[in-house]
C-alpha cells in the first residue's frame, strides 16, 4: 500500500542518572566519593534512504524512541550512551509539527543523516559535588529528559518531469512506455492510485525522473476525487507535461483549461511552472484525433507544422504541443528528446 503522509510521536533518549558511590577499600579509611556519570541518551535520527519509497513502515506503530542512557556506576565508571534511533525515510520526505503544522525538515538528499531529536544529557556522579567543606556528597544529578514531539511525515516524489491529466487519458501507458515503470492499466477512471515514478534514459549517459500522478479531476483542488491527495506529488518537477486526450468528451481545449485552473486554485508557484502538451490516444481514431487538434491549434492561433502523416504539432523557445501514441510508440523518442531539452532549460533557470 503506499502511504504518504503519517503522524507519529517520537523521542530522543533521557540522559543516565548520575551514580552516589564511595570508594570502599582495605587501606583506604577515608577514599571519598567516586561515583561515575550517566551516560548521553540516544538521539532521534532521520535517515534519507534511496531504498524506501513509502512511508508505510510507520503505519502501524506510533511511538518511536530512542534507547535512554545508562546510569553512571562505582569507581567513577561512566554509564554506556544510548544508541541513537534512526528513522528511514524516502527522499522527498518532509516533517511538519502535527499540532502547528510548521515545516521542520525537508529531507531531499539521498544518505543525508539529520539529527532531529538530541538525547538528553547524563546527569554528574557524586564525585564533581565533592568540596572542602562537603567532604562527603550523598547526591549527584539525575540525567536530563530527552525531547518529545508529535510529527507529521509526508511525502513529496522527486522527479524532474510530472504527468498531468484527466483520469484515463493514457497517462499510465505512456510512462510504462518510455520508462520501466509498470503502472496498473485498465480501462476505467482512476486507474493509477498511487503515484509512479520512472527513470526515462535519454542517452547512454543521461536520463530524467518521470512522475504519472493519479488524475486529476474538476475540483481536486477543493477535495474532489483523488486529485488533492496527490497534487502535492507534483510540486517538486521542474516541468508538467499535460496529457490531452484526442478520444476524450471534453475537447482539447476544455481539459486544458480545467486542468490548469485546478493547478491555480492549489498553487500560484506550481501554476507558473514549465510545461508542455501532449496530445495522447490518437491511435484510437486517428481522423478525428488529427481534427481535433488542428482546431485546437486554430483557436490558439498557433502556426503548427504537419508530419507525413497529417498530425499537426508545435515547438518554441518556451514549449512544445506534440501528437502522440503511447501504443504504437508514435512519436516517443522525440518526446523523450524534446521533455529532456525542457528540463535543461529549467534547470539552467533556476540556477540562474
Amino acid at each position: 500500500m503506499f502511504i504518504d503522509r503519517v503522524e507519529i510521536t517520537v523521542a530522543s533518549g533521557k540522559g543516565g542518572a548520575g551514580c552516589v558511590s564511595f570508594r570502599r577499600e582495605k587501606f583506604v579509611p577515608q577514599g571519598g566519593p567516586d561515583g561515575g556519570d550517566g551516560g548521553k541518551g540516544g538521539d532521534l535520527v532521520f535517515v534519507v534512504d534511496p531504498n524506501a519509497d513509502t512511508l508505510s513502515r510507520y503505519r502501524g506503530k506510533r511511538v518511536y524512541k530512542a534507547q535512554n542512557g545508562a546510569a553512571g556506576g562505582s569507581r567513577n565508571k561512566t554509564g554506556a550512551s544510548g544508541e541513537d534511533l534512526a528513522l528511514s525515510v524516502p527522499p522527498g520526505a518532509q516533517v511538519f509539527d502535527a499540532k502547528t503544522d510548521e515545516k521542520l525538515l525537508d529531507l531531499t538528499n539521498v544518505g543525508d543523516r539529520v539529527v532531529f531529536l538530541k538525547g538528553g544529557k547524563g546527569g554528574q556522579g557524586n564525585v564533581h559535588f565533592k568540596s572542602s567543606t562537603n567532604q562527603r556528597p550523598t547526591f549527584a544529578q539525575r540525567g536530563i529528559d530527552g525531547e518529545t514531539r508529535e510529527i507529521r511525515l509526508e511525502l513529496k516524489l522527486i522527479a524532474d518531469a510530472g504527468l498531468v491529466g484527466f483520469p484515463n487519458v493514457g497517462k499510465s501507458t505512456l510512462i510504462s512506455a518510455v520508462s520501466h515503470a509498470k503502472p496498473e492499466i485498465a480501462d476505467y477512471a482512476f486507474t493509477t492510485l498511487t503515484p509512479h515514478l520512472g527513470v526515462v534514459r535519454v542517452g547512454e549517459y543521461k536520463d530524467f525522473t518521470l512522475a504519472d500522478i493519479p488524475g486529476v479531476i474538476e475540483g481536486a483542488s477543493e477535495g474532489r476525487g483523488l486529485g488533492l491527495e496527490f497534487l502535492r506529488h507534483i510540486e517538486r518537477t521542474r516541468v508538467l507535461l499535460f496529457a490531452l486526450d484526442t478520444q476524450g468528451v471534453l475537447s482539447i481545449a476544455e481539459q486544458q483549461e480545467k486542468l490548469l485552473a485546478e493547478l491555480k486554485k492549489y498553487s500560484e508557484e506550481l501554476y507558473g511552472r514549465s510545461r508542455a502538451i501532449v496530445f495522447t490516444r490518437t491511435d484510437a481514431d486517428p481522423s478525428a484525433a488529427k481534427a481535433k487538434i488542428a482546431e485546437y491549434f486554430k483557436a490558439k492561433k498557433l502556426k503548427p507544422k504537419q508530419d507525413e502523416q497529417g498530425f499537426e504539432s508545435y515547438e518554441d523557445d518556451e514549449t512544445f504541443y506534440l501528437p502522440i501514441s503511447a501504443v504504437s510508440g508514435y512519436n516517443l523518442k522525440d518526446l523523450v528528446f524534446k521533455l529532456d531539452k525542457l528540463i535543461d532549460r529549467a534547470k539552467n533557470a533556476n540556477r540562474g
